[in-house]
C-alpha cells in the first residue's frame, strides 16, 4: 500500500488560486486531501534571469493510480506556463490514513465510464 501512495507538490501565485485548485483537485477525486501552506518567497531563474516571487504552496496527497488524472487537472488549472509538480513516493506511513488515500482518489464506478 505504502509504494502507492504519493506526494505531490505545486505552487500557486496567490491563496484564491491556490484554494480554486484545492477543491478541483478534491472534487476530481484526483487528491484525498490538499494543504494549503502559508506564503513563501521563491528564488528561481527564468529565462535567463534570477526572479523572486511570493507563492502559496500546496501538499496533495494521491496515489499511483490518480496521478495521470491529478497531473492533467493541476496542468488544465495552473496559471503558470511551467508549473512545479513534483511528486514523491510515500516510503511509509500510518495505514490506516494511506488506505484512506487510496479509497478517496478511486472514481466511483457510475462516474469513470
Amino acid at each position: 500500500m505504502n509504494e502507492n501512495v504519493l506526494l505531490v507538490l505545486t505552487n500557486l501565485p496567490d491563496r484564491d488560486s491556490a484554494q480554486r485548485m484545492a477543491d478541483a483537485l478534491i472534487e476530481s477525486r484526483t487528491a484525498a486531501c490538499v494543504n494549503i501552506l502559508a506564503e513563501c518567497s521563491s528564488v528561481y531563474r527564468w529565462q535567463g534571469k534570477i526572479e523572486t516571487a511570493s507563492e502559496i504552496p500546496l501538499l496533495i496527497k494521491t496515489t499511483r493510480a490518480a496521478y495521470p488524472r491529478l497531473e492533467a487537472t493541476l496542468r488544465a488549472h495552473h496559471p503558470y506556463e511551467l508549473p512545479e509538480i513534483i511528486a514523491v513516493s510515500v516510503e511509509t506511513g500510518f495505514p490506516g490514513y494511506l488506505q484512506w488515500v487510496a479509497q478517496e482518489t478511486q472514481m466511483p464506478e457510475n462516474e469513470g465510464n
